[in-house]
Parts: C-alpha cells; structure tokens; sequence
C-alpha cells in the first residue's frame, strides 16, 4: 500500500488537499461548512500555522498554509479527525469522511504563493457554481478583497502587501488579480505532484528527500521529486572512470534512471551501464 511523501520543515509552505472517502461529499450543507471552518479556526492557532486562502467546496477543500513549526502532518490529523467526528455526529454516520492521506504540495513561497492564492479562490467559478469568487461564501476571497472582516485564523496581509503598502490600493490591485486570474494554469512547474518552485528550490529540498528515497511504498513520480538532473549528477565525472561509474551507481540504483535513460545521456551500451551499476553495489556490499 502506498503512502504519500512527506517533507517537512519550519517555515514551509503547503497548497493542501483533502477530499471525501471514495469521492463522496464532505459537506452537505452549508452548516457542515460553518463546522468545518470552526476546527480550522482552532486549528491554525493551536499548531501555529499562518493561513494564506482557503476555499470549501463540495467533496474537497483547499488550504494555502504556512507552518513555522514543521507540523503540518500533526496539525492536519486533528484538523480533519475533528471535523469527521463532528459531521459523523451530526449526520448520524460511522466511519471515513475524508480519505485517510491529504495531499500537500511544497510551494516555494515568493514565486508562486500568490499564483496559488488566485488559484484557490477561483475554484468555485472554474467548477462553475458561481460566476464571481465573491459569490462564494466559503473561500477566502471577500475577506481578502475587502468585503467583510477576515475571520481570526486568516492572514490577508502577506498576499496584499505583495501588491501595494496602502491597504486601499493593495484590495483593488487583488481583486483585479484574481479577476484576470481565469483560464491561468499553475501546475506547469509542478514536479513529482509535490513540488512547485524553481530549480533552486528544488535543489534547496533535494537533501529531505534523501532519507525516504528507499521507501518504495512511496509512490516512485513523488520519492523522486527532487532527484539531480543527469547533468548536475554527472558534472565533472565524464572524463574520470572511477567517479563516472560511482555516478552510474547512484544513477541507477538511488535516483532510478532507466538504463535507457542513462545510456542516451553516457552513450554506453545499456549492457555496460548495467554492468558498471552492478560492480560497483557488489562493491559497496563488500565494503560494509
């Protein structure tokens, strides 16, 4: 059974997902939406996130999140435990309400947190249930744009600020983002579906993920996010046979390029790159 991948650290920030058990409904009405942003609203302070936008839809919500204290796993469980036992108690059920793992992308915050911000916001009009986001009253759009106060546990003040110091010209400069904001894709640079930033980012990450690389009940696109490219994994290496075929070694085996993959870079025999790959694990193996 496989399980999602999960890189933590302080100051991380999160695009989180989670939807109902077996694509069922995880609100029925809007009071299971007032529940629900109760428990967020415990939630966010208790663990200590910032809360950047929101929006609840019918099978699934939407969460922009800050964690200063590496706890999103710990933070989510009594967010959605919570809420499954109050809408189990008010509905009369037992059992599952959402699915057991939530995703959460890794978001590099000054690149693409505000492209987010729209994104979340805009889902009720892309679904087509309303034809303006301030027609939704589940989301954190009127409260960013300035049409009601922001409920305690929003943070508005780091996406308007990214548009103006004055608040006055910060909400008229938001409303109008998001309202150019339809049609726009934002997952172009998503990498192994957890992973959206640019390549520094990525390379910034690249030593969390080395602890779980063996974990094969990670799914493999998510385990290796954050792998070297075969150019930055073999600069310098080409021209020295020992440190090449440690390369290959690494290539092979940690990272899970293809043979086919590394003979196009190489322009080895996959046979010889197979070879290599091989000795030098027998290598290792000795050497413990």
């Amino acid at each position: 059974m496989t399980r999602p991948l999960r890189i933590e650290y302080e100051g991380a920030v999160y695009h989180v997902t989670s939807r109902g058990n077996a694509r069922q409904d995880i609100f029925l009405d809007d009071e299971d939406r007032e529940e629900f942003l109760d428990v967020l609203s415990e939630v966010v302070p208790r663990f200590n996130w910032i809360c950047h936008a929101y929006c609840f839809m019918t099978n699934h919500y939407h969460l922009l999140i800050e964690t200063p204290d590496a706890n999103l796993s710990t933070g989510m469980r009594q967010l959605n435990g919570v809420y499954t036992e109050a809408f189990n108690r008010r509905h009369g059920r037992v059992g599952h309400v959402l699915q057991g793992r939530f995703k959460g992308i890794l978001v590099e915050k000054d690149s693409y947190l505000l492209e987010l911000a729209r994104y979340v916001v805009l889902n009720p009009v892309r679904a087509k249930m309303v034809r303006h986001p301030r027609h939704w009253w589940w989301s954190s759009y009127r409260a960013t744009a300035g049409e009601i106060t922001p409920p305690r546990f929003l943070t508005t003040t780091w996406i308007l600020t990214q548009f103006d110091k004055a608040p006055d010209r910060a909400i008229l400069a938001y409303r109008k983002f998001v309202k150019e904001g339809r049609g726009i894709v934002v997952w172009d640079d998503l990498q192994g579906g957890i992973l959206l930033g640019n390549t520094g980012f990525v390379d910034r990450l690249r030593p969390l993920f080395k602890d779980q690389a063996a974990a094969k009940e990670i799914p493999r696109r998510e385990r290796l996010a954050a792998r070297p490219s075969l150019d930055k994994l073999f600069a310098g290496t080409v021209s020295n046979k020992v440190a090449r075929n440690e390369k290959i070694y690494e290539a092979v085996r940690i990272y899970e390029y293809t043979l086919a993959e590394v003979q196009a870079f190489l322009g080895l025999h996959y046979s010889t790159i197979s070879i290599i790959a091989k000795r030098v694990g027998q290598e290792k193996e000795h050497q413990k």
